[in-house]
């Protein structure tokens, strides 16, 4: 982005719900529309998803984070205006803003093709302003090209819950049987694409949260039950996306031998120590770490992930403190999107 990037632009005013301080609330400001530099783009913001990620921002439990910040990287919006030197976007075309924001291009794990292992990565909503805003500044080959009769709050949580779930399910293999511990966002998504897949779906939530289990059978699921349950046949995967270490040994666990256990968060608690027959018989535990632009294009372009019906909960701009308390809650089924 431009060292002027909030200079004003034309006297153009954009709104934007700001963490100024880690631990407090967000605060709506006007702002003035924010300048694209080299190779980026000015977008007005149409939705932007609601992310778990978006909590360990606000809440502080990532590093280094510089405030004031504009949190948010589930965006979706129309091109407004290209900086100097960008040729694949155009004006009004619709996109997309993931959580992958930037990369250096040169790092070892840039050139060989591991680009969301880059050293010095940018982050939509982290370290690039984000989505809770009227308008965002995005770079231009990052953002993702979608259709241009796609419904904004449908496709939000796809940008993130949606392609993060897509990269955990891969690391799964060829995995039949898969338990997902954590019924959000993600667990919602990845249950229609696994189920398209022939793969059988084993839901675990809260305990009681009756709610969840009920939508995740509405959803595919062959089973769904407490995070402290055991399944009722062995698990020949499981995917974690609630961010709890203790969930880590019940999913060894639960798994068969030569089982494994992907961990799909950018945050967790400890995981506690747990006996080492749990891990024996060549059980794994692996994590999954941002995604590829690769990522982006395999997920929208894959036939089962067509037509993914996302389960979401509108909530004004300035009531992003109102769903980031709801997700923080677990009062959701599915994922809340801000709408400006």
């Amino acid at each position: 982005m431009r060292d002027d990037a909030f200079l004003p632009n034309e006297d153009k005013i954009m709104r934007a719900m700001v963490l100024s301080k880690v631990g407090e609330p967000l605060t709506l400001q006007s702002l003035p529309d924010p300048l694209p530099g080299n190779d980026e783009v000015l977008l007005r913001v149409e939705a932007c998803g609601v992310c778990r990620t978006d909590l360990h921002v606000v809440d502080g439990e990532l590093p280094n984070i510089v405030t004031p910040l504009i949190p948010g990287h589930e965006c979706v919006g129309i091109v407004e205006v290209l900086g100097p030197g960008v040729s694949g976007l155009k004006p009004g075309q619709r996109v997309g803003v993931p959580w992958l924001g930037g990369t250096c291009h040169h790092c070892e794990y840039c050139r060989g093709g591991r680009e969301n292992l880059c050293d010095t990565p940018e982050f939509t909503g982290y370290t690039r302003p984000g989505g809770y805003a009227s308008h965002i500044v995005a770079r231009a080959d990052y953002c993702v090209p979608l259709h241009h009769d796609a419904d904004p709050v449908a496709i939000a949580p796809l940008l993130c819950a949606g392609l993060i779930g897509w990269r955990c399910l891969a690391k799964t293999g060829q995995a039949k049987r898969i338990g997902l511990y954590g019924f959000g966002a993600a667990a919602h998504i990845v249950t229609q694409i696994a189920c398209r897949q022939q793969r059988d779906v084993y839901a675990f939530t809260r305990a009681g949260d009756i709610t969840a289990q009920t939508f995740a059978r509405s959803l595919g699921a062959v089973w769904a039950g407490s995070s402290d349950e055991m399944p009722p046949v062995p698990l020949d995967a499981a995917i974690l996306f609630a961010p709890i270490g203790d969930l880590v040994p019940l999913a060894l666990r639960a798994v068969k031998k030569g089982g494994r256990v992907v961990c799909g968060g950018i945050h967790m608690s400890d995981i506690p120590s747990f006996p080492y027959r749990w891990l024996w018989e060549e059980r794994e535990v692996v994590s999954v770490a941002n995604l590829t632009r690769a990522d982006a294009h395999d997920f929208f372009a894959a036939k089962e992930c067509k037509d993914i019906r996302t389960a979401t909960r509108i909530y004004p701009l300035e009531q992003a403190n109102q769903a980031l308390g709801d997700l923080r809650a677990g009062r959701l089924s599915g994922a809340a999107v801000l709408k400006p």
